[in-house]
């Protein structure tokens, strides 16, 4: 259940961290106390008084300060891990980011752990799936524990591209984007609906393709223009972490284990405050299990490389 004070440290106040955070403080949250870490302890202090300057006039007063895994990991109920080597310019995939950020991710986990952290880990370092692989074996954490963020942000980005077709909201839309977060991902057509019509039935498989790519491609897209993404993922981070800490229960296609690939990959599950309920067994079209399987296999070879000695 919800304690008196919650507490959240979020590492790596890059563009991603500094937006996580910002959104956080933002919103209506349970959150008490905010720390932000980072390599550069001046950058994470810089964060830290930039976003105290809100509270004056933000919707929820947190304590926000800057901070270290000794002294502040112990008691957090969630640490979301962004740290890592941003995806570049010119069409670098997530997948080539492996070897830049696999060998941060110990440096992380290991003293978070050995400060006595027992919450919920929120990964959102890329290749997300393969780091929340490695937090979870670093960690020894079980794997209700760990989160990666998943196919949140490509379903954000699906259910927008549908709500524009159909000019209805996008929350009025329910659809996931399944699978690795990257370039295997593909759409849950079989499943999808907007107020209980079926998805399938009002676009051409034309149609449905190009959304998909579009959707799947939105992330290069952006980078190509502005360098970065940040506050999409600011935005559905938070949204996880608020799920989480209120018990919400909500579905979402977070990145979570499954134990029968010895994967994690983003797909729909119920999260609480004591992180992964459970997964959803959705029935997959042919198609669809076809996509998925491919997806895994992109992963568990990306791990395989990851664990190498």
């Amino acid at each position: 259940m919800q304690k008196d004070n919650v507490k959240v440290m979020i590492v790596g106040t890059g563009n991603v961290g500094a937006s996580i955070g910002y959104c956080m403080v933002s919103s209506k949250t349970a959150i008490n106390e905010l720390v932000l870490v980072d390599i550069n302890a001046d950058d994470a202090e810089g964060e830290a008084m930039d976003l105290r300057d809100t509270l004056a006039v933000s919707p929820t007063y947190i304590n926000i300060h800057s901070g270290t895994y000794e002294k502040d990991a112990g008691d957090c109920d969630v640490i979301v891990i962004t740290a890592g080597v941003p995806q570049a310019k010119g069409g670098e995939t997530r997948m080539e980011l492996l070897q830049k950020n696999a060998s941060i991710m110990r440096g992380i986990v290991e003293p978070i752990m050995q400060a006595g952290f027992n919450g919920i880990f929120v990964v959102v370092s890329n290749p997300m799936d393969v780091m929340t692989y490695l937090v979870w074996k670093y960690s020894g954490l079980p794997t209700e524990q760990i989160i990666g963020s998943g196919t949140v942000l490509d379903s954000a980005r699906l259910r927008f591209k549908i709500s524009e077709k159909l000019n209805v909201s996008p929350k009025s839309v329910h659809a996931y984007q399944i699978g690795e977060h990257g370039d295997t991902e593909f759409t849950l057509w079989s499943t999808g609906d907007v107020g209980g019509m079926p998805l399938s039935r009002m676009f051409t498989p034309e149609e449905q393709n190009q959304i998909s790519e579009e959707t799947k491609n939105e992330a290069y897209e952006i980078i190509n223009r502005k360098g970065a993404t940040y506050y999409g993922i600011g935005a559905c981070v938070t949204d996880i972490v608020n799920n989480i800490i209120y018990d919400e229960r909500r579905v979402m296609p977070v990145s979570t284990y499954d134990d029968f690939t010895d994967t994690f990959h983003g797909f729909p599950s119920v999260i609480g405050r004591d992180g992964v309920i459970k997964r959803l067994e959705i029935k997959l079209s042919e198609e669809e299990g076809i996509k998925l399987q491919q997806s895994i296999n992109t992963i568990k070879a990306a791990i395989g490389e990851a664990t190498e000695e």
